[in-house]
């Protein structure tokens, strides 16, 4: 068969897929020839997702490992799934219900939902399973895993009831980030903080009963700069709003200006309330009026300082980002405030009740309530005022007045990555984790080397989040995802009340529920009914917030109507996302089954991760693996930096960088995507990529093709044997590269240096086999040559190991040249990976054919930096020369003259003037250039290059110096400064090397 005259990617990468996929080359064990496993899981996309960079990167560097490992015979899977993502999957399907006028989510009930739900996984699930097999991922795709799954689910609910009935799961109510669009608690990690214009309101908190003081601000040096007689405090707010509920004013202890007035009540302005001024280490005396009002239900560093000093934490706004507007009439809940704040005991449930939002702001949207409560402070008088000049336009006249101090300025505001809505912290129910003391063994597994993370950079990240771990937050307000398995019944007081009574009992919060925590229904109703010990029933789709048909049932019991029973509901909540992809390493292998997976494959290997996630997804697998498996999820965690475009800037949609994989590959090709993922893959450093570096890893595969042609036209074909026999110094020096790379590629592997071994390829398919060899080989491959068939087979085995080598970086091309180049036992995904090395190299032929390409490269060097031109060809003359050198000179005279365009190799005595003299080993020798080269010019030319180098490298090292600029530069602009700088220093050296040359010369 005739080879193609190219690789056509698009036909040929579905060609190969579906052959890959007939032959089930990717099944766990496949090509398994050695008892050791490899196994990785996958980071599970969002089943909502498509292919994106960071993706490709990722699978790429993953199946690099997976191809390298079940080539060399390892028992090999790699579990491919996807995660069902809460959030995500229910926004898209909302939003489709919504395009198609379909009844909303709420109106067509929870059951029907969900069937919406899975409808649409059936039918676009696997969009991001069918992108990443274009880009050659080779997972066991029979095996492919969903966190809804039937097996996964019952994982899930066996963990959760696990940790609950060891104490490790509570229920509980704690500051979280809330979503008011979708209306609950998110994630850290679907929190997007982005910088906008804001403002900072100051305002006046006057003191009780008219009390003064003397406010006294004074230099470093105690000198007294400012005094006034204040009856009033100061503060400053970019949330005037959340004033509302605020518990009290917070002042460093260290803060002379407020100490007379520590332990006095201040007015809220707006409310009927006194709050306290208190000291606590978080105020900053040098930020602002260095006074912070504390709403401890509305901002996270004031729940901390709420929680250290005992204070009341009212929550001001509903589910909807709106005040208000539940509960008892305003005067009543300051009359109970008042209490509270007095001494009064209250339950978080009485005090969350609590609606101290006056009636004006009711039902008002947070930030029209912003606006209204600026002016409305400022109508009474509260509102710090400052001089401002003014300056007629026409007249000129100045005049001062004075106004509200009110800064703009700009602020980071938390934003849902989902909804776009500014997210709001939120005190509510939710379940929660004891992270804390899952946290210690993961801590341990990592400190003992038992996990090890790659780069070292990042087990500093885990270890600080670790060990400074909060409460988990699991429980999300969501119909999509696993439903708690927590059934409340009521409290058996309960059953004895009148309706009203109930209702009442029932409005005081979670405290008056019967708590049953089982893994199915049926196990909840026989603890149900067992704690009653009389009927029980399940209401369906009782909603948190609307229990009336709860209470209704209650009631109905107590009173004994006919057919009554006690009724349960289950909690409507369903579970972080990370909950159940914490449990992804074993879930996936069947547990809580003891499969024979399970017992194969756990722990897993290596898990291939991105460094946004160490916290997220990281540390719950190794929390939740340690806790149930009792060992580590996988031995090795390596974690790559981030793709951004090639001026180092993150992609995104708003700056249109963005680089669509997809695109890359229909343009380029999988393999070259591949390839310039994998040798852009620095440990620890973020990739810049540009379509030129993929158009110039596409071209690499053009190079190998055309070897592999050249190889053909010339008759050489594999003969299936092993490392050939060869008496030529150019195939023996061959496959001593051959054995050496092979060496270099594994090294790299094991240590994860991808671009180490894909580089260490490339320079040697390109460089050493396609420039050197076959040019080498070529005069050995003529008709009628002694060594024709000793090279034939060579080259046939050389091409046939780069082909190995390269696989697992470019599976397409290298699979389409084993079937093209000769017919085969099994395809190349199923070929045996070399084990040969460096022993397999002939140090005389290493020594004969480096000494050759040193002396080619020389000239050929020489030939640039003079700018010589190509068409030029200039005599090597011979000044001395010993025996073997003479002998190599002799045998390497046609290459040279090739080569390094040299017509001849003259002898003389000394060098003719404008010679450029080349030492190597054993001879001296020199390029007379005087008659190509107008030394003046090249002189003028090469000074002028260094000048402006020189200049550019005086800018870059100042810059880089500048503290200042590196401690406000991006990271990625300093290092962009720092390559910029590097390669300006190699070209000068390589220029001040032409121009002493050129000196030599004159």
């Amino acid at each position: 068969m005739t080879m193609e005259k190219t690789f056509e990617a698009a036909a040929a990468e579905a060609q190969i897929s579906a052959a890959w996929e007939k032959a089930g080359a990717f099944r766990a064990g496949a090509n398994a020839s050695r008892p050791e496993t490899f196994c990785i899981m996958i980071p599970p996309p969002n089943v909502t997702g498509s292919l994106h960079m960071g993706h490709a990167f990722n699978n790429t560097l993953q199946d690099i490992l997976v191809r390298w490992h079940r080539m060399r015979g390892f028992d090999t899977l790699w579990q491919p799934g996807q995660d069902h993502a809460g959030i995500a999957t229910q926004m898209v399907v909302e939003r489709k219900l919504a395009a198609e006028g379909a009844p909303s989510r709420r109106e067509m009930g929870r059951e029907a939902f969900i069937d919406k739900v899975w409808e649409w996984k059936e039918e676009s699930g696997g969009t991001i399973i069918n992108q990443l097999k274009r880009l050659g991922a080779s997972c066991d795709w029979d095996r492919n895993a969903f966190t809804m799954d039937e097996t996964f689910q019952r994982a899930v609910l066996k963990v959760f009831v696990t940790l609950y009935n060891e104490g490790l799961i509570y229920r509980g109510k704690r500051l979280v980030n809330w979503d008011p669009h979708f209306e609950t608690a998110i994630s850290d990690l679907e929190v997007e903080s982005i910088e906008r214009p804001g403002h900072m309101w100051h305002f006046k908190y006057t003191l009780a009963g008219g009390e003064t003081y003397e406010y006294v601000e004074k230099d470093a040096d105690g000198n007294v700069t400012f005094r006034e007689t204040r009856d009033y405090i100061s503060i400053a707010t970019t949330r005037p709003e959340t004033m509302l509920g605020d518990g009290a004013v917070a002042v460093s202890p260290d803060d002379a200006r407020y100490a007379p007035i520590v332990g006095k009540m201040v007015h809220l302005p707006l409310c009927d309330r006194l709050i306290p001024i208190i000291t606590d280490e978080y105020p900053d005396p040098e930020f602002g009026s260095g006074a912070v009002k504390i709403t401890g239900a509305h901002d996270f560093n004031d729940y901390q300082v709420a929680k250290r000093n005992n204070l009341p934490m009212y929550r001001l706004m509903d589910t909807r980002g709106r005040m208000r507007a539940d509960g008892a009439p305003y005067e009543a809940a300051v009359i109970q405030a008042r209490a509270i704040a007095a001494g009064a005991e209250a339950s978080e449930a009485e005090i969350d009740a609590l609606n101290l939002v006056p009636e004006k702001y009711r039902g008002m949207d947070r930030l029209i309530a912003r606006k209204a409560v600026v002016e409305d402070i400022t109508a009474a008088g509260l509102a710090v005022m400052v001089a401002e000049s003014r300056t007629d336009a026409e007249t000129g006249e100045t005049t001062t007045e004075m106004v509200p101090f009110v800064e703009a300025k700009p602020i980071m505001q938390p934003f849902g990555d989902r909804s776009k809505v500014v997210i709001e912290p939120m005190l509510t129910d939710q379940w929660f984790v004891d992270a804390q003391t899952l946290a210690k063994p993961a801590i341990e597994a990592v400190r003992s080397g038992a996990t090890q993370i790659l780069p070292e950079r990042d087990t500093k990240v885990y270890y600080h989040w670790m060990e400074n771990i909060e409460p988990w937050c699991i429980s999300r307000q969501l119909w999509w995802g696993h439903q708690i398995p927590v059934w409340y019944g009521p409290s058996k007081e309960c059953l004895d009340l009148s309706e009203e009574e109930a209702r009442a009992l029932g409005e005081k919060g979670w405290t008056s529920f019967e708590t049953f925590c089982a893994e199915t229904e049926e196990e909840a109703l026989r603890a149900a009914q067992e704690y009653y010990g009389v009927s029980v029933g399940v209401i369906d789709n009782v909603d948190e917030r609307f229990k009336e048909q709860f209470f209704a049932d209650v009631y109905a019991f107590s009173i004994g109507k006919p057919d009554a029973y006690v009724p349960l509901f289950r909690d409507p909540d369903v579970l972080d996302t990370w909950f159940s992809s914490g449990l992804w390493p074993f879930g996936t292998l069947g547990w809580p089954d003891q499969t024979p997976e399970l017992a194969r494959y756990y722990k897993t290997d290596v898990l291939v991760t991105g460094f946004d996630i160490i916290f997220f997804w990281v540390a719950r697998m190794m929390m939740l693996g340690t806790h149930f498996m009792k060992e580590v999820p996988f031995h090795t965690v390596y974690v790559h930096a981030l793709v951004r475009d090639e001026k180092g800037k993150k992609m995104s949609k708003s700056l249109g960088n963005v680089l669509d994989p997809l695109e890359l590959i229909d343009e380029y090709g999988a393999d070259a995507v591949r390839f310039t993922l994998a040798s852009m893959a620095a440990m620890g450093r973020d990739l810049k990529l540009s379509t030129a570096r993929i158009a110039g890893y596409r071209n690499f595969g053009t190079k190998l093709w055309n070897a592999a042609r050249f190889a053909e036209m010339n008759g050489c074909k594999p003969a299936g044997q092993g490392i050939p026999e060869a008496q030529e110094s150019v195939n023996r020096w061959i496959i001593g590269e051959t054995g050496r790379i092979r060496a270099a590629t594994d090294e790299a592997l094991a240590a994860y240096r991808f671009n180490d071994a894909a580089n260490g390829l490339y320079a040697h398919v390109w460089g050493v086999v396609c420039d050197w060899y076959v040019e080498f080989a070529k005069p050995l491959l003529a008709e009628g040559h002694p060594a024709r068939e000793e090279t034939q087979g060579v080259m046939a085995w050389v091409l046939d190991q780069c082909l190995v080598l390269l696989h697992p970086f470019m599976p397409f091309l290298t699979e389409e040249l084993w079937g093209a180049i000769a017919a085969r036992p099994k395809m190349l995904v199923h070929t045996d990976w070399p084990d040969y090395g460096p022993e397999i190299a002939d140090p005389a032929a290493d020594a004969e054919l480096g000494w050759v390409i040193g002396l080619i490269s020389d000239i050929r060097s020489v030939r640039a930096e003079m700018n010589v031109s190509p068409g030029a060809k200039v005599p090597l003359v011979i000044l001395e020369a010993d025996a073997a050198a003479e002998a190599r000179l002799a045998g390497a005279a046609e290459l040279i003259a090739r080569l390094a365009r040299v017509p001849d190799m003259p002898r003389a005595g000394a060098a003719p003037k404008g010679a450029v003299t080349l030492t190597v080993e054993g001879a001296t020798l020199c390029l007379p250039l005087a008659e190509v080269v107008d030394v003046a010019a090249e002189k003028a030319r090469l000074e002028k290059g260094l000048a402006k180098l020189e200049k550019e490298v005086k800018g870059l090292t100042s810059k880089l110096g500048n503290a200042a600029f590196l401690a406000k530069a991006p990271e990625e602009v300093v290092e962009e400064q720092r390559e910029r700088l590097a390669a300006a220093e190699t070209e000068i050296d390589k220029l001040r090397g032409a121009l002493a040359r050129v000196a030599e010369m004159a």
